[in-house]
């Protein structure tokens, strides 16, 4: 049963942040409102942790789950909490730790579905990090380096 429902929180985080990100350049005031919804993703992500405790699985899935939250942390804690405009001022030091925790828990998704459920389905994940990552340049706030 972890298989699957880790698959499909990959489709769920995928698809929100494909979403989120085709609409924050023209529909701004709607993420805001809106944007907050991604954090519920938490609660299965939970739930999965004690899926793979449960049904004695590899402690990798774990180790992304793990990463996922930490991203949903730090992006709760930046945008919604702090209000830290971080994109915009391209500050490495606030930057590095969102991006790598951004690249790991993709990557998390991507690999875990891909080596213990099924190769389509990690192609399914890559295809759409894919174009989340295309969502995320085209729409990207203009930045300054700092």
């Amino acid at each position: 049963m972890l298989e699957p429902f880790f698959f499909a929180l990959g489709l769920l985080n995928n698809g929100f942040l494909i979403f989120i990100f085709l609409i924050r350049k023209n529909h701004f005031a709607l993420m805001k409102r809106i944007g907050w919804v991604y954090f519920l993703l938490a609660i299965p992500a939970i739930y999965a942790i004690f899926l793979v405790q449960q049904e004695q699985k590899t402690p990798r899935y774990t180790i992304f789950l793990g990463i996922f939250l930490a991203f949903l942390a730090i992006e709760a804690l930046y945008d919604w909490i702090l209000k830290i405009p971080f994109r915009e001022k391209m500050d490495w030091k606030q930057l590095v730790p969102y991006v790598l925790l951004y690249i790991s828990m993709n990557y998390g998704f991507v690999i875990m579905a891909w080596n213990y459920y099924s190769l389509m389905s990690g192609i399914i994940l890559l295809s759409l990090f894919i174009i989340q990552i295309i969502a995320n340049i085209v729409t990207h706030p203009q930045a300054t380096v700092k």
